[in-house]
């Protein structure tokens, strides 16, 4: 009995200890955001930053290309690969558009001394291809993303490809409470239906 109580008082005390630890671990919001921006700016601080659009919208190109913030507030960043048909091939309001991406968690990247780990469907032809109705976050099929994955359709053709730093409060709407950034490699495409 003694030693039933014994170890009873331990599980305890060990229980309370353990509690108490990942307790202090908890960061707040703020916390949270910001190891949020540091993990941004220091994936950022390997690129050239250009923070505005080009008034002619006519963006570097290539992997070597710059960053440009594209959202007024520094929640997204573009980098252009292919510009796709800028003047002649648009999307439209509810257009289906079809894409396929590689993400990478840049908290994960930043704390990891810079260890990639990639998810998504660009690599793998068994994954469907997922999409969007453009600019129409009605439906499901485009709010689940974000808002940051559309906001190169806007300023590129449809058939581009672009890195994205999308910080959490543009990113998927079920992860948004996980204040996480990811860079996006994305190719967007019509539907050929």
């Amino acid at each position: 009995m003694k030693k039933t109580l014994k170890m009873l008082a331990v599980m305890a005390s060990l229980f309370m200890t353990l509690t108490t630890i990942s307790c202090s671990d908890n960061k707040s919001y703020a916390e949270q955001l910001e190891d949020e921006r540091r993990a941004c700016n220091a994936f950022l601080a390997n690129y050239e930053v250009i923070n505005e659009i080009p008034a002619d919208t006519v963006f570097q190109t290539g992997t070597d290309a710059p960053y440009y913030r594209i959202d007024p507030d520094g929640n997204v960043y573009m980098q252009v690969i292919k510009p796709g048909d800028r003047k002649n091939d648009r999307a439209k309001t509810s257009e289906t558009i079809y894409f396929r991406y590689t993400r990478y968690n840049l908290t994960y990247w930043y704390t990891q001394d810079h260890y990639w780990v990639g998810d998504g469907n660009a690599d793998d032809m068994s994954l469907a291809a997922c999409f969007l109705k453009y600019n129409d976050f009605s439906l499901p099929a485009s709010s689940q993303w974000g808002y940051g994955l559309q906001l190169p359709l806007g300023l590129l053709g449809v058939n581009c490809e672009v890195n994205l730093v999308i910080k959490s409060q543009f990113g998927l709407t079920n992860e948004i409470s996980y204040v996480t950034p990811f860079m996006y490699h994305v190719r967007y495409f019509h539907s050929q239906i």
